[in-house]
C-alpha cells in the first residue's frame, strides 16, 4: 500500500467531527430570524461524526469582529453550551434551556446571561464562529460559566473539534 492510500484509508476510517445547520451553509448569510433584528432565536444546528471515546461536547458561538470588522477590538460571545451528551446529534430552531439534552449545562454570554443571544452587529458585516468540541470528559459543574472558564476546563481534553462560520450585517 502507499503512503498516499495509507492516508486515504486512515481519514476514511477516522470520524470527523462535522456541525452543519439547515439555516445556513458556512460562509453565508445567517437568516434576520435569528438575529436581534428578527425573532434572535437560536438556529438549528445538527452534528456527525462524533468520536466513539468522546464523553462530551461543547458549543461556543462567538464573533471575532466586535465591535467593528475593520479594527476589531474583542470577541463577543453569543452563546455557551456544555455537557452535551455525545449520544445527541442536534439542537432545534430556538431551543430553550428546558429542551437542551439531558445533562447539558449552560454557560453565561457576554450579556451576562445564558442561552442564546444572535447577531447584532453595531457595524460592518461579522463573522459568526459557531464552534463544536468533543471532549474525553464530563466537565465538572461550573456554575453558569463564562467563554474562558469553559475553555480553561476543557484544556487537555480536545478529542476533535469543528465549526460553521455565518456572517450578518444589519439590513
Amino acid at each position: 500500500m502507499t503512503l498516499a492510500a495509507g492516508i486515504a484509508l486512515a481519514a476514511k476510517d477516522r470520524n470527523m467531527l462535522t456541525l452543519t445547520s439547515t439555516a445556513f451553509e458556512g460562509g453565508s448569510n445567517i437568516p434576520a430570524i435569528h438575529t436581534c433584528d428578527g425573532k434572535d432565536v437560536s438556529p438549528p444546528l445538527a452534528w456527525s461524526g462524533v468520536p466513539p471515546g468522546a464523553k462530551s461536547l461543547v458549543l461556543i458561538v462567538d464573533d471575532p469582529d466586535a465591535p467593528d470588522p475593520a479594527a476589531p477590538q474583542r470577541t463577543w460571545v453569543h452563546w455557551v453550551l456544555y455537557n452535551i451528551p455525545p449520544s445527541a446529534s442536534q439542537l432545534a430552531q430556538g431551543v430553550t434551556a428546558h429542551d437542551l439534552p439531558s445533562g447539558t449545562r449552560e454557560g453565561a454570554n457576554d450579556w451576562q446571561r445564558t442561552g442564546y443571544g444572535g447577531p447584532c452587529p453595531p457595524i460592518g458585516t461579522h463573522r459568526y464562529f459557531h464552534k463544536l468540541f468533543a471532549l474525553d470528559t464530563v466537565l465538572p459543574d461550573l456554575h453558569k460559566p463564562n467563554k474562558a472558564a469553559v475553555e480553561k476546563a476543557m484544556h487537555g481534553h480536545i478529542v476533535d473539534k469543528t465549526e460553521l462560520i455565518g456572517l450578518y450585517r444589519h439590513p
